[in-house]
């Protein structure tokens, strides 16, 4: 069993930053730690330069079976067995997120979105508190006021077969930078088709709102039995920043000043569109805090 593995979901526009992402994954892991990256297969090529024995290129047919076919100029999929609605693009995403996080035969998988820089040596145990595995939980975080959270929120019950409302407040566990477990997650697919009796792709698919990671998330807080399987963290280790203004020179040293000395990551969105220099000074400056 391998102790860590790294799964970045991307695509085209996110190329430059997942290179920033894949050099920092080589950086602070072990020389045995893989990186997985799955792109739809339009966007192979991009990313094939990364490919050898610490990087492997997933499409999305390597993960999905064979009914599910992609629309490339309408930007969405269809599963020909169950052709309405289309798949959109962002929620086949998270299902061949799942999709490849089952297969791993690893102790954790670490979750990272392409806008996100290693800045600290990391293993699993980074993220692991009296022999249990991390997870991210914003308690109580979700609020009315988060409609699509709350969505989410109700999807998963209802997938999952968890009785009662999602009633707000609620937690989040929507992060870039996080860790599931693999036998988790063979469990979670095994929990929907027991509940709904479809596999869980197809189900997972033909909801038009849903995330990967409140699935999860509720799954081992509701099912499970929480804290008794998890530990959960209100930030994991990765300082984030979200804003869609760039940051400039001098925005990104406030940014990662504010690093705490014990962070393995930071994500400067690329909604932001910060430039590519100022991102990785940041991330330089972020990396140098944990000597002080």
């Amino acid at each position: 069993m391998d102790d860590l593995v790294v799964l970045t979901p991307s695509y085209a526009p996110d190329a430059e930053l997942f290179g920033d992402l894949h050099r920092s994954v080589l950086a602070n892991t072990a020389d045995d730690v893989v990186h997985h990256v799955v792109v739809p297969p339009a966007d192979r090529a991009l990313f094939a330069a990364h490919e050898g024995e610490r990087c492997r290129v997933w499409t999305y047919p390597e993960l999905l079976p064979r009914r599910f076919l992609g629309v490339p100029r309408a930007g969405v999929w269809v599963n020909a067995g169950r052709p309405w609605p289309p798949v959109r693009g962002w929620v086949l995403q998270q299902a061949v997120k799942i999709a490849a996080a089952e297969r791993f035969d690893a102790r954790a998988v670490l979750l990272a979105d392409s806008d996100v820089v290693l800045v600290r040596p990391t293993t699993a145990d980074s993220f692991t508190s009296a022999g249990r595995l991390g997870l991210f939980r914003a308690d109580g975080a979700v609020h009315a006021g988060m409609p699509r959270h709350v969505r989410w929120h109700a999807v998963a019950r209802k997938l999952l077969g968890v009785p009662g409302e999602a009633r707000p407040p609620l937690h989040d566990y929507v992060s870039p930078f996080n860790v599931w477990e693999p036998e988790v997650v063979r469990a979670l697919r095994r929990r929907v088709e027991q509940v709904t009796g479809r596999d869980w792709l197809d189900v997972f698919c033909s909801r038009l709102h849903v995330s990967e990671f409140v699935l999860y998330g509720v799954f081992v807080d509701e099912v499970l039995g929480g804290p008794a399987r998890h530990c959960p963290s209100d930030t994991m280790f990765c300082h984030t920043y979200w804003d869609t203004t760039p940051l400039d020179h001098d925005t990104a040293v406030e940014f990662a000043g504010a690093v705490a000395p014990d962070a393995l990551a930071v994500m400067i969105s690329a909604k932001s569109g910060t430039p590519t220099g100022v991102r990785r000074s940041a991330a330089a400056r972020a990396g140098s805090r944990g000597g002080e």
